[in-house]
């Protein structure tokens, strides 16, 4: 299968402190790849050296065959990406932020199809600050969507979504997924890691721990449940227990 994203010996520091260490991952077109770890464990530097939005120290990206680091304008008209915690202007209506988003590319989608598949049609002339948290988190969604990317990067894509609208983004991203979408996406969520993901790579102190299925996990774990097993993985529980 044809790889959309491969990170070979991936390792970046900050002074004496490994962000990410000895990082391999290699995605397929149309698969979900869940970025999954405690907070601090090295998930937003891992794919900002995978964007290339920070450099790594060492080690080799390529995302749909380029690198990154140097050819970053060619890649930025194939790839959306979602932040948590996108900055943007409030003092302006949602179809304009998707009008000035969609005028940064040569063929973006048609933002009023997304803004309905997402269940923001009616609010298209709202201001982006009325919005609620969970109808900006789905307007996020939407403008990583506007480019009509190859690959998305989706960073905890439904906090503050309700369950039905959880499980209608899912249907949206299962839909575009079909249609050949690459997503590589980090959530605390592990119903919507194992609904949406075909492979994962679990990070803990910045390095990866277990990189397989979410059975794969659950097989070499002692538990049933998938979010046992990560919490086996990372020690969650037994470190939250000390604090």
């Amino acid at each position: 299968m044809e790889k959309t994203i491969e990170v070979k010996k991936l390792c970046k520091s900050y002074g004496s402190i490994k962000a990410a260490e000895d990082i391999n991952i290699s995605i397929c077109r149309g698969e979900v790849f869940g970025l999954l770890g405690p907070n601090g464990a090295g998930k937003s530097t891992t794919i900002e050296c995978i964007l290339g939005t920070k450099k790594q120290d060492s080690g080799t990206v390529y995302v749909l065959g380029m690198n990154p680091q140097k050819e970053r304008k060619k890649l930025f008209e194939k790839v959306g990406v979602q932040f948590q915690e996108a900055n943007y202007q409030d003092k302006i209506k949602v179809f304009e932020l998707c009008d000035v988003t969609a005028s940064l590319y040569k063929e973006p989608l048609d933002y009023n199809i997304l803004l309905k598949q997402f269940g923001l049609q009616d609010k298209s002339k709202n201001m982006v600050s009325d919005l609620s948290g969970g109808q900006k988190q789905r307007l996020f969604i939407v403008l990583a969507l506007i480019p009509n990317p190859e690959v998305v990067f989706l960073d905890e894509l439904t906090t503050g979504l309700d369950a039905k609208a959880r499980r209608d983004v899912w249907k949206s991203l299962s839909d575009l997924k079909a249609k050949g979408l690459t997503i590589l996406l980090t959530s605390h969520f592990m119903d919507e890691v194992e609904t949406l993901c075909d492979k994962i790579m679990i990070l803990k102190k910045g390095r990866g721990i277990f990189s397989g299925t979410v059975q794969e996990a659950v097989d070499t774990s002692p538990y049933e449940k998938f979010e046992d097993a990560y919490l086996w993985y990372t020690n969650e529980e037994e470190e939250n227990e000390s604090i």
